[in-house]
């Protein structure tokens, strides 16, 4: 089984990782490979991850992508939009986004492109990106790290602060985690640079720097650690037995 694992595969064991070690927290990855993430941090080494159904449910055990028999679900109780925000606003929610931008100051966007009185492209709006980022921790996936997502100087448009403004946030900013096509990452270099963790197979430590628009610390140039046979079972056979995973890089 381990011999042909993917990079879907690795990225989302590597990003199941954000949630390790934090006890009865909501869990929210937005996007296929945060979702099957949170999945996995719930079945492996955080079993205390709350999770909805991504509907209005609260359920003791990760629902799989695509159709399903809906009968089958875990059902814990009723999650409506009013309990999200009372975890939310109480710091215990931990998301996993994929932002159109993101800078040196780990400021997000997925707003508009370019000028924002008249922008090249118009996208999602901030949505709940300044809530998130001022109340909670976050983590973000990227599935292609290029100058136009990891860009040069500020984002168009600020949907999420950054570690410059971390004293305007209720004490709950941080940016975890972050995981893209090229390796692992996170904030914790000297005055919250960015560092590389890891790099996925194949990646060097030139990839990461000609594709990256702000210096990035690097911390270990190690290999990224694979799935483990448990995780790639989790994966392929409980939370995504479809396949769905392999459209993000076409594999």
């Amino acid at each position: 089984m381990s011999d042909s694992i993917s990079l879907a595969e690795i990225c989302i064991s590597a990003s199941s990782k954000a949630w390790e070690g934090e006890g009865e927290i909501l869990a929210t990855g937005i996007g296929l490979i945060p979702r099957i993430a949170a999945g996995l941090a719930k079945l492996t080494h955080n079993p205390d991850l709350m999770m909805t159904d991504g509907e209005t449910y609260l359920i003791s055990e990760p629902v799989p992508m695509g159709k399903r028999d809906t009968t089958h679900d875990q059902v814990e109780g009723y999650m409506s939009y009013s309990r999200v925000f009372e975890n939310l606003w109480g710091g215990k929610r931990h998301a996993m986004v994929t932002p159109t931008q993101i800078d040196s100051f780990g400021q997000t966007n997925i707003s508009a492109i370019g000028d924002y009185n008249s922008p090249k492209v118009q996208l999602l709006g901030v949505r709940g990106f300044p809530g998130n980022f001022i109340n909670h921790k976050n983590s973000i996936f990227i599935p292609s790290h290029s100058l136009k997502t990891f860009i040069k100087g500020n984002v168009d448009m600020v949907s999420g602060m950054g570690y410059q403004n971390k004293e305007l946030s209720n004490g709950k900013f941080e940016i975890k985690l972050v995981v893209s096509n090229l390796g692992v990452f996170d904030f914790n270099g000297k005055n919250n640079n960015l560092q590389l963790l890891s790099l996925h197979p194949g990646v060097s430590v030139d990839d990461v720097v000609k594709n990256t628009g702000f210096n990035v610390m690097i911390k270990s140039d190690e290999l990224t650690p694979m799935p483990s046979e448990e995780e790639l079972i989790f994966i392929r056979e409980v939370l995504d037995p479809q396949g769905i995973r392999n459209s993000i890089f076409g594999e």
